[in-house]
């Protein structure tokens, strides 16, 4: 017999609609913003030849049978339709965004739902700085929408309506933990372990003897710096150190950082944004680098789509685009505790 608890219970479901009705709201802001700045919305498939290819990120696979007989093609379930819609800035696409259902295997929290929506965004020949006006100027339009003047996360309050504040990760490094961060990477592309290894365990950050740069700098701003960020005013966290932006440009001004940024509103991350690698051969080289990194942690690696090579080779022009997650702009506009009460139904129905 139902216990009332479940998703599509009468009960249950009514405890959510509210927050669902919003989400309707956010959805319509959303599509009247870009179309207000003539943007085109693209669809395209979440079947890839390559899922994504973060080192982290754990893909959906499967297999597309041949009607013929021959044999299946290996494919997997998109972690993000960055790469498709790259391929129609090629094509000649100028703006375009997308709401897209994307998939992430592994991945479970307050925060975090295994098949999410992602809006995701580019201008052709944008810059860096068009990405962060676009993104302070969506949110307010999609809180205005909602009529929610604050974004809440428990007892934490953000005014997405005030000036955004703007912070670089080195500091940001300096200010929440005293540690030079571009000095532990003397040769900006190969970090220096050891060097921030010693600052780390100085502010009393456990370190492990096969902790890489990466692992040290990650325990660090999850600790020490995440749950700063968004208080009081969202933060554009930007000029992330060039070794980790595999598809973002270096810096023109300063080639020790990327043209990448993230917002972050009551301390929950809510994009990734990045001016774009047009350059086919170094994107091939970061795209093995970080597959071989993901072979030696995890034991196995996914296919580089060779037609997005080909594509960039053929002649990508000069880009900025963002990856906003949708269903926790949602839970921020709504107050909600976690982003399954946002969702209309989550992926596997009761929670146990």
């Amino acid at each position: 017999m139902s216990q009332g608890k479940e998703p599509w219970h009468p009960v249950a479901f009514s405890a959510r609609l509210p927050h669902l009705r919003r989400r309707a709201q956010v959805m319509a802001a959303i599509r009247r913003f870009f179309a207000d700045q003539g943007f085109d919305e693209v669809e395209t498939p979440c079947l890839q030849v390559s899922p994504g290819l973060e080192p982290h990120l754990q893909a959906f696979g499967t297999a597309l049978r041949d009607p013929w007989g021959g044999p299946d093609t290996p494919l997997y379930l998109h972690t993000s339709p960055e790469f498709a819609m790259k391929k129609l800035l090629v094509a000649g696409m100028e703006r375009i965004f997308q709401i897209a259902h994307v998939f992430r295997n592994g991945e479970r929290s307050a925060t975090h739902s295994p098949e999410f929506t992602m809006l995701e965004w580019y201008r052709a020949g944008g810059t860096i700085g068009q990405m962060m006006d676009d993104t302070q100027a969506l949110v307010r339009a999609c809180a205005q929408a909602a009529q929610t003047p604050l974004l809440r996360r428990g007892e934490l309050a953000c005014d997405p309506f005030a000036p955004w504040r703007k912070l670089s990760v080195a500091q940001a490094f300096d200010e929440y933990c005293g540690i030079d961060l571009l000095a532990t990477a003397p040769d900006p592309w190969t970090p220096d372990t050891a060097l921030l290894a010693r600052q780390a365990a100085a502010i009393g950050i456990s370190v492990s003897e096969n902790d890489r740069w990466d692992d040290i700098f990650f325990k660090i701003v999850m600790d020490r710096i995440e749950p700063h960020l968004g208080m009081g005013v969202p933060t554009l966290l930007h000029s992330y150190p060039v070794s980790m932006a595999a598809l973002a440009r270096p810096n023109a001004q300063d080639p020790r950082v990327a043209d990448r940024f993230e917002a972050y509103a009551c301390g929950v991350e809510l994009c990734n944004a990045f001016g774009e690698l047009t350059d086919a051969d170094e994107q091939q080289r970061r795209f093995d680098a970080d597959m071989d990194l993901k072979q030696a942690l995890y034991g196995e690696r996914y296919p580089v789509d060779p037609d997005f090579i080909a594509a960039l080779r053929h002649g990508m022009p000069e880009s900025a685009g963002n990856a906003l997650g949708l269903d926790r702009l949602v839970m921020l506009i709504c107050g909600a505790a976690e982003v399954e009460q946002v969702l209309w139904l989550p992926v596997d129905g009761v929670r146990t």
